[in-house]
């Protein structure tokens, strides 16, 4: 007699498995599919939540989906943010206008979650990939060859076998928890609700609503408003009614997000509206309502061995200016391209080490500020306006003090700095084209950019040849441009030279001589120099190449 023997299931493979597909997880899961890396995305729901949660969209995002390829569909079913109105009992106290320099290329967006969730999602699936829904994590384990991990769907258990695993798993992350990383912080004592609604106010479009009620300086009452598409369509969040209020969970969890229970009804959003509103309003057709909870925390590391974590998973903290979801797209977008190196054996050695090193700073200085700006406002602590909008556009992120990034000769006061965002040029010219083109142009792919500045025709070529050299020496892994000065006497500007038309390259990069710029695959300076050299060149990209 035999007894009966279960088949055994080989495991699923991935170069990459990425737990969660919200916005966090599908920017990751496109940056590697655009570099060819095999991914398998996992989520728990089964279909997407028709929530808007994070609406706010900062510059510096629209930005990076400028480079990603997935910029028109974003705009397009997004609506413009152009400030906030202030109100303390009853009267008008501030106007903040969200205006931006004039070479910063795109404004503040409202867009729900949902959207930028079936964005993202559809340029996945440009890409050859997809979401496998219905999916969650239950167990993972790694080595130095890589990493084991046990999913479970409607069907039962099985196993996906990664070169490296990312929890994009949000605030409450089993990832987080299997690798056993502390999540320190704390949690804010108010309850809230959230509700999307219809106002027939005669407030301006584009414009939020922050109204308070004081009682000797202190805010007791709260309305918060935030444009949507659709016409006079708003996110409001307000303080919770007692009849809705819940218990607060045990101080060991984290109380964080949309909570069960009651959901807010028509009535109740009517309510602070009467209260708070700065006219006369009423509210309708109500899309969605929740309760929900708000606490502060940021994770001791970003990753351990093969295993990683961005968004939620790593950092949690008030909404206020609606820096959560942005950073937690630009963790990803920061770890993409190294993940994608790290797969095909391209990377240096401490390439992945760097992913700590740059956002974890970030995280730390946003959990910071957004609890500070919740209790005082946004820019309490900053003396110019204008310098606080651009801090919340997160256009002065950046790594200075990152392993990567270096310099070579020269030390110019002007332009950008190795680690600072690279900046756009909208002036720049090219025989073939009939129209101006914008410096982000030329970072649409997914290797290194070089700029090589030439102010007279024996620079121009003297960078030209530099450029060969480059793409002899690194193929695909650089593209080199020359940009020379409006008024140098060249018989063509095409292929890789472009000319500065308006001066506003050389305006913005305080460039000189035959200066040069690295910028990294994420839009960040890696690498300036008075005069850029093959050597320099290599040595620099030696902290990031294998």
């Amino acid at each position: 007699m035999t007894s009966a023997v279960e088949p055994q299931v080989a495991p699923v493979t991935a170069d990459v498995l990425i737990v969660g597909a919200g916005p966090v997880g599908l920017t990751l899961a496109v940056e590697l599919r655009r570099r060819g890396v095999d991914v398998i995305v996992v989520d728990r729901l089964t279909e997407r939540a028709p929530y808007a949660k994070a609406v706010g969209i900062q510059p510096r995002t629209v930005e990076v989906w400028d480079a990603m390829g997935v910029v028109r569909p974003a705009l397009d079913a997004a609506t413009t943010m152009r400030g906030q109105l202030v109100y303390v009992n009853g009267a008008e106290v501030a106007r903040l206008d969200l205006t931006l320099p004039a070479e910063i290329p795109y404004g503040f967006l409202a867009l729900p979650q949902y959207e930028t969730e079936r964005v993202l999602g559809e340029a996945l699936e440009g890409h050859g990939g997809q979401i496998t829904r219905g999916t969650e994590l239950t167990g993972f384990e790694q080595d130095s060859s890589g990493v084991r991990a046990t999913v479970r769907d409607g069907f039962g258990e099985f196993t996906v076998e990664s070169q490296y695993l990312v929890g994009c798993d949000g605030a409450h992350s089993l990832v987080r928890k299997g690798l056993r990383i502390s999540f320190e912080g704390g949690a804010f004592a108010e309850e809230y609700m959230l509700a999307d609604v219809e106002v027939d106010w005669t407030t301006p479009a584009g414009y939020g609503v922050r109204a308070m009620h004081q009682t000797d300086g202190v805010t007791d009452d709260l309305l918060v408003c935030i444009p949507l598409p659709g016409h006079k369509r708003y996110r409001i969040s307000m303080l919770v009614p007692d009849e809705l209020a819940t218990a607060p969970p045990d101080s060991g969890e984290v109380a964080h997000g949309l909570e069960g229970g009651r959901r807010p009804e028509l009535r109740h959003v009517q309510a602070v509206l009467d209260r708070l509103s700065p006219q006369p309003t009423t509210a309708s057709s109500l899309r969605w309502s929740s309760v929900f909870r708000i606490s502060h925390r940021l994770a001791g590391r970003y990753g351990i061995g093969r295993v990683f974590l961005a968004g939620d998973a790593a950092h949690i903290h008030p909404p206020t200016g609606a820096q959560g979801m942005n950073t937690g797209v630009q963790d990803a977008y920061n770890l993409g391209w190294k993940l994608a190196l790290a797969v095909t054996h391209s990377a240096a050695p401490l390439l992945l080490d760097s992913y700590h090193e740059e956002r974890h700073p970030v995280g730390e200085e946003v959990v910071g500020r957004t609890v500070k700006s919740a209790r005082e406002g946004i820019g309490a602590d900053m003396a110019d306006p204008a310098e606080a909008i651009v801090r919340e556009a997160q256009l002065l992120v950046g790594y200075p003090s990152s392993p990567l990034v270096g310099s070579g000769s020269g030390a110019a006061d002007a332009g950008p700095r190795p680690g600072d965002r690279a900046p756009d040029a909208a002036g720049l010219r090219q025989d073939s084209v009939a129209f101006p083109i914008r410096l982000h142009e030329l970072f649409r792919h997914t290797g290194h950019t070089l700029l090589l500045w030439a102010s007279d025709a024996r620079d121009a070529e003297t960078q030209h040849a530099l450029a060969a050299e480059v793409t002899d020496r690194f193929g695909l892994a650089v593209r080199s441009h020359v940009i020379v000065a409006r008024d140098v006497d060249l018989p063509g500007i095409s292929g890789i030279i472009l000319r500065d038309a308006d001066g506003s390259f050389a305006d913005g990069y305080g460039a000189g001589d035959l200066s040069g710029y690295l910028v990294r695959p994420d839009g960040y300076v890696g690498y300036r120099s008075d005069e850029i050299t093959l050597a320099g060149l290599a040595d620099i990209l030696s902290r990031t190449l294998r």
